[in-house]
């Protein structure tokens, strides 16, 4: 069963799994079928999920069938689309422009890796999307889908082996 995502307004949405909805925040520019980096847009598209990284300095790792993956303060995420790393996780220090995932706010203490734009990585095709905890106010993320963390931790515990995210253009 695959996680559908779809736009409720232009940068809130929701979220559906079965029985399960939940609302969430997407990228600043909404949804796009076209996705480019720093487009500030949601890709639309299924993609797989590739692993959970978590934080577990801020709580156990939640039961999911993803590969799990501690975060610690040297994990990044490059977003230089003329690196070689583009769209790759790096370990920090890391010259080149990249997301890092140890953070001073909650939002990546449970981050899950969408597999957009990365079976083969296409430079400008965008790079850190990500399923993550969203902000109080379901602020815009940057291209990302984020949910209040409760939420979340429900999410990853229903989800099948298989599932993935189906993130629909709006109409």
């Amino acid at each position: 069963m695959d996680i559908v995502v779809e736009a409720t307004t232009g940068s809130q949405g929701l979220v559906r799994f079965g029985a399960l909805a939940f609302e969430c925040a997407l990228g600043k520019s909404g949804i796009t079928g076209d996705k480019r980096e720093g487009d500030h847009a949601t890709p639309a598209g299924r993609f797989p999920l590739r692993a959970l990284f978590y934080r577990a300095d801020k709580g156990d790792a939640p039961a999911c069938p993803l590969p799990t993956q501690q975060i610690d303060p040297l994990d990044g995420w490059c977003d230089a689309d003329s690196d070689d790393k583009y769209n790759r996780y790096v370990r920090l220090p890391f010259t080149a422009s990249h997301e890092t995932l140890w953070r001073d706010d909650d939002l990546y203490d449970l981050l899950v890796v969408l597999g957009h734009n990365d079976a083969p990585v296409v430079a400008s095709g965008g790079s850190c999307i990500f399923l993550h905890v969203a902000r109080e106010d379901y602020a815009p993320t940057e291209g990302c889908v984020a949910l209040k963390r409760a939420d979340l931790v429900t999410l990853l515990s229903a989800l099948d082996a298989d599932s993935q995210i189906d993130i629909r253009l709006p109409g």
